[in-house]
């Protein structure tokens, strides 16, 4: 009868307090279930993920010790082509001393050794290697190494007069400059002169 009371009340029945009860923990126990299948998911995935980062670092590493045997390599042995082509002018420089010691005249001599300079520079231009033209032209501190000043009528002052060695390009970077002689104005020797 006190069950019907509590009914007629609006209270809930002991069993259904019961039923709710159970409701509630067997979702929380779902909730929990779903939780541990959810960090178990995740632990998985972060330790695929770091094996992923071990073997990428490894990739890394060895592509860093490739990369530093291979520039290595090159350093020693990237000149090869070029050493390889400049050897026949070793040979014929050879050739010419030979001749030099034996009956040929100045001339043989003179003639070898043209032709051992022509073939050295051919080889030179097919590695990119050009000489700068000095003479003439307008003194140019990036390509010229002015090593005095000449007074002259024959050239425009701050123009070179003549070379006394030549320059060298490597395609357009400046392997050697050219040292020349500058021309400078006739009136500057004259007060020199006059001062003296």
């Amino acid at each position: 009868m006190v069950e019907e009371e509590r009914l007629k009340e609006g209270e809930p029945a002991a069993g259904d307090l019961r039923e709710g009860k159970e409701k509630r923990r067997r979702s929380s126990k779902e909730i929990i279930e779903e939780l541990k299948s959810a960090l178990q998911k995740a632990q998985e995935e972060a330790k695929e993920n770091y094996e992923r980062l071990l073997r990428v670092s490894a990739d890394f590493e060895n592509y860093k010790k490739r990369v530093a045997r291979e520039k290595s390599e090159l350093i020693r042995y990237g000149n090869e082509e070029l050493i390889k082509e400049l050897l026949p002018v070793i040979d014929n420089l050879e050739r010419a001393l030979e001749h030099a010691s034996g009956d040929v005249g100045k001339e043989g001599v003179i003639e070898g050794v043209e032709m051992t300079l022509t073939q050295f520079l051919q080889i030179l231009q097919r590695f990119g290697v050009s000489p700068i033209c000095a003479v003439g032209e307008r003194f140019d501190p990036t390509r010229h190494e002015a090593v005095m000043e000449q007074a002259t009528g024959d050239c425009d002052p701050g123009h070179v007069v003549s070379e006394l060695q030549k320059g060298y390009l490597l395609n357009d970077r400046l392997l050697r400059p050219a040292k020349v002689v500058v021309a400078k104005p006739q009136g500057d020797a004259e007060k020199g002169k006059e001062e003296a």
